[in-house]
Protein backbone atom coordinates (compact mmCIF):
# COMPACT_ATOMS: atom_id res chain seq x y z
CA UNK A 1 0.00 0.00 0.00
CA UNK A 2 1.75 3.18 -1.10
CA UNK A 3 1.36 6.11 1.48
CA UNK A 4 -0.99 9.18 -0.26
CA UNK A 5 0.78 12.07 2.14
CA UNK A 6 4.17 12.94 2.73
CA UNK A 7 6.63 14.18 5.46
CA UNK A 8 7.14 17.92 5.65
CA UNK A 9 10.39 18.96 4.54
CA UNK A 10 11.28 22.83 4.88
CA UNK A 11 8.76 25.11 3.47
CA UNK A 12 8.91 29.09 3.87
CA UNK A 13 10.30 30.69 7.05
CA UNK A 14 7.51 33.21 8.14
CA UNK A 15 9.68 34.65 10.81
CA UNK A 16 12.83 35.06 8.13
CA UNK A 17 14.42 37.68 9.30
CA UNK A 18 11.73 40.36 9.25
CA UNK A 19 11.48 40.89 13.23
CA UNK A 20 7.73 41.20 12.88
CA UNK A 21 4.66 39.16 14.15
CA UNK A 22 5.51 35.19 15.33
CA UNK A 23 9.27 36.00 15.86
CA UNK A 24 10.48 33.14 17.80
CA UNK A 25 7.44 31.06 17.59
CA UNK A 26 8.28 27.27 17.01
CA UNK A 27 7.63 26.21 13.65
CA UNK A 28 6.45 22.57 13.09
CA UNK A 29 6.61 23.14 9.43
CA UNK A 30 9.77 20.10 9.33
CA UNK A 31 7.74 17.85 11.54
CA UNK A 32 5.58 14.68 10.52
CA UNK A 33 3.92 12.75 12.90
CA UNK A 34 4.05 8.89 12.13
CA UNK A 35 1.58 6.63 14.05
CA UNK A 36 2.85 2.59 14.62
CA UNK A 37 0.64 0.13 15.43
CA UNK A 38 2.47 -2.66 16.27
CA UNK A 39 -0.76 -4.69 16.77
CA UNK A 40 -1.86 -3.98 13.27
CA UNK A 41 2.63 -4.01 11.74
CA UNK A 42 1.46 -0.85 10.12
CA UNK A 43 3.30 2.32 10.51
CA UNK A 44 1.42 5.75 8.60
CA UNK A 45 1.75 9.19 8.51
CA UNK A 46 -1.35 11.09 10.04
CA UNK A 47 -1.05 15.00 10.13
CA UNK A 48 -3.94 15.06 12.32
CA UNK A 49 -1.91 14.19 15.05
CA UNK A 50 -0.36 17.81 14.95
CA UNK A 51 -3.66 18.83 16.75
CA UNK A 52 -4.28 15.80 18.79
CA UNK A 53 -7.19 14.57 16.00
CA UNK A 54 -5.10 11.37 14.43
CA UNK A 55 -7.64 8.56 13.06
CA UNK A 56 -6.44 6.46 16.68
CA UNK A 57 -7.32 10.20 18.52
CA UNK A 58 -10.74 10.92 17.14
CA UNK A 59 -13.56 10.17 19.66
CA UNK A 60 -11.27 9.18 22.56
CA UNK A 61 -11.93 10.45 26.01
CA UNK A 62 -8.17 10.53 27.68
CA UNK A 63 -7.96 10.00 31.21
CA UNK A 64 -5.27 10.84 33.36
CA UNK A 65 -3.34 7.07 33.80
CA UNK A 66 -2.96 4.26 32.04
CA UNK A 67 -3.67 1.80 35.07
CA UNK A 68 -7.43 3.06 34.15
CA UNK A 69 -7.30 1.05 30.81
CA UNK A 70 -6.26 -2.34 31.77
CA UNK A 71 -7.60 -3.77 28.23
CA UNK A 72 -6.08 -1.52 25.81
CA UNK A 73 -4.36 -1.07 22.09
CA UNK A 74 -1.26 0.15 21.53
CA UNK A 75 0.21 2.79 19.76
CA UNK A 76 2.95 4.84 19.23
CA UNK A 77 2.74 8.76 17.77
CA UNK A 78 6.73 9.01 16.68
CA UNK A 79 7.55 13.16 15.81
CA UNK A 80 10.00 12.77 13.15
CA UNK A 81 12.02 16.08 12.15
CA UNK A 82 13.07 16.03 8.96
CA UNK A 83 16.55 18.71 8.18
CA UNK A 84 19.23 19.79 5.19
CA UNK A 85 22.62 19.22 5.73
CA UNK A 86 24.44 19.76 2.45
CA UNK A 87 21.55 19.94 0.16
CA UNK A 88 20.05 17.10 1.64
CA UNK A 89 17.27 16.30 3.01
CA UNK A 90 17.45 13.76 6.38
CA UNK A 91 15.48 12.35 9.22
CA UNK A 92 17.43 14.84 12.03
CA UNK A 93 15.03 14.03 15.00
CA UNK A 94 12.63 11.69 16.45
CA UNK A 95 10.36 11.30 19.47
CA UNK A 96 8.39 8.73 20.30
CA UNK A 97 5.27 9.01 22.47
CA UNK A 98 2.98 5.93 23.55
CA UNK A 99 -0.69 6.22 22.97
CA UNK A 100 -3.51 3.55 24.60
CA UNK A 101 -6.86 3.54 23.36
CA UNK A 102 -9.34 0.99 25.11
CA UNK A 103 -10.12 -2.33 22.94
CA UNK A 104 -13.84 -1.99 23.07
CA UNK A 105 -15.64 -0.35 20.11
CA UNK A 106 -18.26 1.78 21.25
CA UNK A 107 -18.96 5.64 20.42
CA UNK A 108 -16.48 7.49 22.88
CA UNK A 109 -13.26 5.16 23.77
CA UNK A 110 -11.08 6.03 26.84
CA UNK A 111 -7.88 6.33 26.30
CA UNK A 112 -4.48 7.66 27.74
CA UNK A 113 -1.49 9.94 26.38
CA UNK A 114 1.02 11.73 28.67
CA UNK A 115 0.47 15.42 27.29
CA UNK A 116 4.07 16.48 28.75
CA UNK A 117 5.61 13.84 27.12
CA UNK A 118 3.88 14.55 23.74
CA UNK A 119 4.99 18.06 23.80
CA UNK A 120 8.88 17.24 25.28
CA UNK A 121 9.79 14.51 22.98
CA UNK A 122 8.28 16.84 19.86
CA UNK A 123 10.21 19.42 21.00
CA UNK A 124 13.09 16.57 21.45
CA UNK A 125 12.99 15.94 17.94
CA UNK A 126 12.56 19.15 16.59
CA UNK A 127 16.29 20.04 18.70
CA UNK A 128 17.96 16.49 16.30
CA UNK A 129 17.30 14.32 19.17
CA UNK A 130 16.40 10.54 18.96
CA UNK A 131 13.76 9.57 21.75
CA UNK A 132 12.96 6.04 21.24
CA UNK A 133 14.70 4.02 23.88
CA UNK A 134 11.19 3.33 26.06
CA UNK A 135 9.76 2.08 22.68
CA UNK A 136 9.56 -2.00 22.13
CA UNK A 137 12.18 -3.32 19.72
CA UNK A 138 9.02 -4.76 17.21
CA UNK A 139 7.44 -0.68 16.93
CA UNK A 140 11.35 0.70 16.40
CA UNK A 141 11.41 -2.23 13.74
CA UNK A 142 8.64 -1.48 12.11
CA UNK A 143 9.12 3.04 12.34
CA UNK A 144 12.40 1.87 11.21
CA UNK A 145 11.62 -0.36 7.75
CA UNK A 146 8.93 2.86 7.59
CA UNK A 147 11.36 5.28 6.96
CA UNK A 148 13.79 3.68 4.90
CA UNK A 149 10.97 2.71 2.47
CA UNK A 150 9.19 6.06 2.78
CA UNK A 151 12.83 7.38 1.29
CA UNK A 152 15.39 5.82 1.58
CA UNK A 153 17.95 8.86 0.53
CA UNK A 154 16.60 10.32 3.67
CA UNK A 155 17.46 7.21 5.31
CA UNK A 156 20.98 6.85 4.09
CA UNK A 157 21.68 10.65 4.73
CA UNK A 158 20.38 10.09 8.95
CA UNK A 159 23.06 10.03 11.61
CA UNK A 160 24.34 6.31 12.42
CA UNK A 161 22.93 7.10 15.87
CA UNK A 162 19.28 6.80 14.02
CA UNK A 163 19.98 3.53 12.25
CA UNK A 164 21.43 2.01 15.84
CA UNK A 165 18.14 2.82 18.09
CA UNK A 166 16.12 1.46 15.00
CA UNK A 167 18.18 -1.74 14.84
CA UNK A 168 18.76 -1.20 11.44
CA UNK A 169 20.80 -3.98 9.53
CA UNK A 170 22.63 -2.27 6.64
Amino acid sequence: MKNKSGFNILSGDSTDGHGGYGVGALSLDNVTPIIIDPEGDSAFIDMGALHARSAVEKRVKFLPTKEELPESRQYWIVWVTVMQKEGQSYYAGVGACELLVEREEKRIRKGFKSMPEHVNNMDKSLKGRIVVDHMDDYSKKILGAFLKEFNEEMWNHSSEELHQALQSEE
